[in-house]
């Protein structure tokens, strides 16, 4: 609760932000033949953009509901990295050639995001270098080129399993890419051990999806998937073997990348000019106002109740906490049972849904929400998550993964994670991840006429819309 509490009040802090970057409001022209040819040569500069991309990450292609390179996937090696970086450099190089005063207004916006998208992906490769100590770059891709071919039906089943078949004989040498370019004394600890959890999680998807029906294809088709199987093991196996031998004993790197690079990081994250103490301040001065409501609710629901602390009009710090925290447990007290959390989420759902549509708040989106068990390769990171489909993938699902709690937890553990994640915890997970959050503010953003845009879904709108529901479903 109280990293959601601390969530609330950075994002009520980012609400006055401005966006690093962006075009001067222009002032009302006529529009002239060179504005049209500038819109134009940006038009072309965009679409290059987005199809360099997908060439050279076709799993995140395939995800965007691009399906050129469904067979491919990405290359990760150093070679294949360099070549990354250098399209980045030339797009941009590109990109600072365009009179970006002379677009339409809303190019000058899609300008500026492709600028910071750019400008990112060069900082990342040349200064962050996830890739030489963050293994979970490596296992999503892995996961995702599977999972994003089968989990919907966005073609017939055994052309998805022809292209399932293609990246399954690829991907042991995108895992011998890891094991090549990791260096486990930058690794941490907590990424190397997440990783190992995960790894084998990849043959649960194809044990779930693909297995079931091999039967489907021709003979030959049949032959090559079951060795691409055989293979795709035996990869998992001996990358399972490293991680555990080798990767998790060695790693030695610290997770916190230092003040300079998470600033750094910060500005592109957010595309605002707010300094990381700008942004704190504000974070800081919201989380006093909630807190300070949080006692007041505190005051009316203890008032008379046996064995209450003390509830002054004037607090002190102590006794604010305490007095929340009292209020606390009646909220933690209120929990699923420990197989029961998909379900709860299911009807919170329902029910949030339901008063949308009641109150008539925003048009619904007229494409199916499924809640899900979270595939194994993605947990461990986080409770929940809203897996909208490609913007260019029109009319499938959505979905709602909620992780179940592991087989071997003790009850202390489960009741930990149930105190948090109590009753009303779930509700708002359900408000914030489904409707009208995450799901419903996907639907909509899939539908805006910008490809660009559309690509480069802003996470910051995604996660600040989601939470402002929160607190508008609340109220």
């Amino acid at each position: 609760m109280r990293q959601h509490l601390l969530a609330l009040a950075l994002v009520a802090a980012l609400g006055g932000c401005q966006q690093a970057d962006s075009p001067s409001q222009p002032q009302a022209t006529t529009a002239t033949a060179s504005d049209a040819a500038v819109d134009a040569s940006f038009a072309d500069l965009s679409k290059r953009a987005l199809d360099t991309w997908f060439q050279l990450s076709p799993v995140t292609a395939t995800q965007i509901g691009d399906h050129r390179h469904d067979s491919e996937i990405d290359d990760l090696s150093k070679a294949g990295q360099q070549k990354s970086l250098q399209a980045s450099k030339d797009l941009l190089a590109e990109l600072d050639r365009i009179d970006v005063a002379r677009l339409s207004r809303e190019n000058q916006v899609d300008a500026s995001i492709l600028r910071n998208q750019l400008r990112q992906d060069i900082w990342t490769a040349e200064v962050l270098q996830s890739s030489q100590w963050d293994p979970q770059m490596y296992n999503s891709v892995a996961g995702s080129a599977i999972y994003g071919l089968m989990a919907r039906e966005f073609a017939p089943l055994p052309d998805r399993l022809k292209s399932a078949t293609a990246r399954m004989e690829k991907l042991p040498a995108l895992f011998a890419q890891a094991r090549e370019n990791l260096d486990p004394a930058r690794v941490p600890k907590v990424h190397a051990e997440t990783v190992a959890r995960q790894n084998k999680g990849i043959l649960s998807i194809v044990e779930t999806f693909i297995v079931p029906h091999v039967g489907e294809l021709e003979a030959a088709d049949q032959q090559r998937l079951r060795a691409a199987i055989d293979g795709l093991t035996k990869a998992v196996n001996e990358h399972q073997a490293w991680l555990d031998g080798t990767l998790v004993p060695n790693a030695k790197g610290e997770f916190r990348i230092g003040a300079e690079k998470y600033d750094q990081k910060l500005t592109f994250a957010l595309n605002s000019s707010l300094s990381r103490q700008e942004i704190g301040e504000r974070a800081r001065g919201e989380l006093k106002r909630v807190r300070e409501t949080m006692y007041g609710i505190a005051r009316e629901v203890l008032k008379d109740k046996p064995g209450a602390p003390a509830l002054p009009d004037a607090p002190t710090d102590d006794q604010q906490q305490k007095a929340i925290e009292a209020a606390l447990e009646l909220a933690y007290a209120e929990k699923p049972a420990r197989d029961k959390v998909v379900d709860d989420a299911r009807a919170a759902l329902d029910q949030s849904t339901a008063f949308v549509r009641e109150h008539d708040l925003m048009t619904l989106p007229d494409a199916p929400v499924d809640i899900i068990l979270m595939p194994e390769f993605q947990r461990g990171v986080a409770v929940a998550y809203c897996d909208s489909p490609g913007p260019l993938d029109k009319n499938l699902k959505t979905f709602y993964a909620v992780s179940p709690i592991p087989d071997d937890w003790t009850d202390k553990q489960v009741d930990s994670f149930l105190r948090e994640y109590n009753s009303r915890m779930i509700h708002l997970l359900s408000i914030h991840e489904g409707t009208p959050g995450h799901y419903l503010e996907g639907w909509h953003s899939a539908k805006f006429p910008s490809t660009l845009r559309a690509v480069l879904r802003s996470g910051l709108f995604a996660e600040g819309w989601a939470v402002y529901t929160e607190r508008m479903m609340q109220e």
